[in-house]
């Protein structure tokens, strides 16, 4: 399935209530330890690969791939070679 346009996934997130929504740019193996947000997150993965650690688990997301985050979830991420985007609504 075909990745939705910025503009699209905005519109979505702002239907949905999300009242920020950016792109995110890491570079390559990035790494950021175990760290919480005050905002809620919805983002889809557009290019390159990340590790989530989040509840005990870690997930390998990929371009397509989408990840949530309550406010304050405790997460960690590690970039992949290549790094990676997403873009990410967010909730204050």
């Amino acid at each position: 399935m075909p990745l939705p346009s910025f503009a699209e996934f905005e519109a979505d997130a702002r239907g949905r209530g999300f009242d920020e929504v950016l792109e995110r740019r890491w570079a390559p193996g990035t790494v950021l330890d175990t760290h919480t947000h005050p905002f809620a997150v919805d983002a889809l993965v557009t290019e390159g690969e990340l590790w989530l650690a989040c509840a005990g688990a870690t997930r390998h997301l990929r371009a397509g791939d989408r990840f949530t985050l309550a406010r304050d979830e405790p997460h960690a991420e590690r970039y992949g070679k290549a790094g990676a985007v997403y873009w990410v609504a967010r909730r204050n």
